[in-house]
């Protein structure tokens, strides 16, 4: 319930202009979008149980939560149509919710980093899987041992390729 009330706040306190250019890219795509809606939900809850320090700072359960987010998207989205299409949804969605709801620029780039390490993770393991079968389960242990993994992002010519990464706020 913690979730949706905390998506509900973030979306009534979008400017007007806001609203239109996420509506914009929705309305177009009803299905896919309820999902990425489910999926944001999910995304943050497994977060907050398993990195409740971190998972909406920039340590390391954020990192988790944006890979696991877009592997999310992507499998519930897959579900119901072609994994090429649903990895230009969630590519497209989650660069728009950077773009609606703007970082520091190591921030954002943080953000978009960990995304694409979710898409890439997901369209990793799809071959070997097929889409119809795929589970949460299948992504949250992986994405657990990345995030143990993950490389701390100092400056914005970092370049940590196949690794999340996080801010050290300490």
């Amino acid at each position: 319930m913690r979730t949706f009330k905390v998506i509900f706040n973030t979306i009534k306190s979008m400017s007007l202009k806001k609203i239109l250019r996420l509506l914009s890219a929705v309305l177009p795509h009803p299905l896919f979008s309820v999902l990425s809606f489910y999926a944001t939900a999910k995304a943050f809850s497994i977060a907050q149980k398993l990195y409740p320090e971190t998972a909406s700072k920039n340590g390391e359960g954020n990192a988790f939560r944006h890979a696991l987010w877009c592997c999310l998207i992507m499998m519930y989205c897959c579900k119901i149509s072609s994994p090429e299409k649903a990895l230009k949804f969630c590519k497209k969605i989650t660069d728009l919710h950077e773009e609606l709801f703007p970082n520091e620029p190591l921030e954002t780039k943080m953000d978009l980093h960990n995304n694409k390490i979710g898409m890439d993770y997901f369209m990793e393991i799809l071959p070997g899987i097929h889409r119809q079968f795929f589970e949460k389960n299948f992504f949250v242990d992986e994405l657990k041992k990345k995030t143990a993994n993950a490389k701390v992002l100092k400056n914005l010519d970092d370049d940590f390729k196949g690794f999340l990464v996080y801010l050290d706020e300490k």
